[in-house]
């Protein structure tokens, strides 16, 4: 019997520089160019100003964890092996009240609590798409 493989993200005309910046290990946002929001996810138009006009901007690739769940039972079976496992969102520093998606890292044994700094860390899932991950930071002597 074939193992299940992982559902993986589908780069589409909005979403292909943020996964491009991702292969080269590189968070990049959407900025307005009028507004100067940043925004995620990735999309033609401005929520804020509405304004067409953006570009990719590198950001850090630090934030803050705003929530989490700890999945213990996966619904999808090619994730069974991995259980238990976090998905976090995650505020980056550079634009409160914007939020990113993500798995989390290397959080065994830490005290997980909303606001915590966490970093981003790139997987390299295969050869087309690396899925960005968070890690605490500050826990371990990391920082």
């Amino acid at each position: 019997m074939c193992k299940p493989r992982k559902p993986l993200p589908v780069p589409d005309l909005d979403t292909q520089e943020y996964w491009e910046g991702c292969k080269r290990h590189e968070l990049l946002l959407q900025r307005c160019k009028q507004c100067g929001r940043y925004r995620f996810p990735p999309s033609p138009m401005c929520h804020r100003c509405m304004s067409m006009s953006y570009e990719w901007t590198k950001v850090s690739g630090r934030g803050k964890l705003y929530s989490w769940i700890v999945v213990e039972y996966p619904t999808h079976d090619a994730f069974r092996g991995d259980a238990p496992y976090a998905v976090a969102m995650v505020e980056p520093v550079e634009e409160p009240g914007v939020r990113l998606p993500g798995g989390l890292v290397d959080y065994q044994g830490v005290e997980l609590r909303i606001d915590m700094p966490v970093e981003v860390v790139f997987d390299d899932v295969s050869e087309g798409i690396t899925l960005p991950r968070w890690r605490p930071v500050g826990c371990r002597g990391e920082e």
